[in-house]
């Protein structure tokens, strides 16, 4: 096992680690290492995992029915001949 040390940590972080720690019925250290386990070991989402992500989050709140534009030409293209 390695040792480290965070210097610097401001007050209200600390605060946050300490009642988290405690939520948890873990030590601010134990908690600490939960919390970097978790952060490091977690894969991005991409692709189709981050869409399936974004429609979890927000799918129990519904959704809106958009007006779709109509698909035909606005104006003649131009002729560049």
């Amino acid at each position: 096992m390695t040792t480290m040390i965070i210097r610097n940590l401001d007050g209200d972080l600390k605060t946050l680690l300490c009642a988290r720690a405690a939520q948890h019925r873990k030590s601010m250290e134990e908690e600490a290492r939960r919390i970097l386990r978790a952060a490091l070991r977690a894969e991005p989402l991409s692709g189709r995992a981050l869409l399936d992500s974004i429609r979890a989050t927000v799918g129990p709140y519904g959704g809106i029915d958009l007006e779709l534009p109509p698909s035909e030409l606005q104006r003649d293209p131009p002729d560049f001949s």
